[in-house]
């Protein structure tokens, strides 16, 4: 049975010297491998294609057995590592954190432990009749947070 220690220095070798980042790696009990990759461009099929190749030409698939899944980072999945969280700033996300408040902001600044955001807000001002959109500043500690995905914009 291949391990993750097995398939992760081959991995390592193919994003060597590139922008490409691992995501996530998943090896089931039945030998179903799952590597997930992205970039700050994003990664295109024939990346993923080279990198499966790369991997079936190290772990023979007729002596192993195995089923290899190469995909790129999901736009609908949670950002799972740091550099995916680089990769967005300056974009909309969609935040839910650990104590169920949900928000969408824009991403301004992310370290390996934190994410700074802005977003807006609708309430009343002093001086002013009515309710007027406000800028608010938040600074999230990861492990203050459940999930955060990427906002999908569709352009007209």
């Amino acid at each position: 049975m291949i391990t993750t220690q097995d398939i992760q220095p081959v991995i390592n070798r193919f994003i060597a010297g590139t922008d490409i980042f691992p995501v996530s790696l998943k090896i089931s009990a039945d030998n179903v491998i799952e590597v997930s990759i992205d970039s700050p461009q994003g990664v295109s099929l024939s990346q993923c294609a080279a990198l499966s190749d790369a991997i079936h030409a190290v772990f023979d698939s007729r002596e192993e057995d195995f089923e290899l899944t190469v995909s790129s980072a999901g736009l609908d999945q949670p950002l799972r590592v740091f550099q995916q969280y680089l990769k967005y700033i300056g974009k909309e996300v969609e935040i839910v954190l650990k104590s169920g408040k949900k928000l969408t902001a824009t991403l301004s600044e992310a370290t390996p432990e934190a994410i700074s955001v802005q977003y807006a807000i609708i309430q009343k001002v002093e001086g002013k009749k009515r309710k007027q959109p406000v800028t608010l500043f938040a600074t999230y500690l990861l492990t203050e947070i459940k999930s955060t995905k990427p906002i999908i914009k569709w352009k007209d």
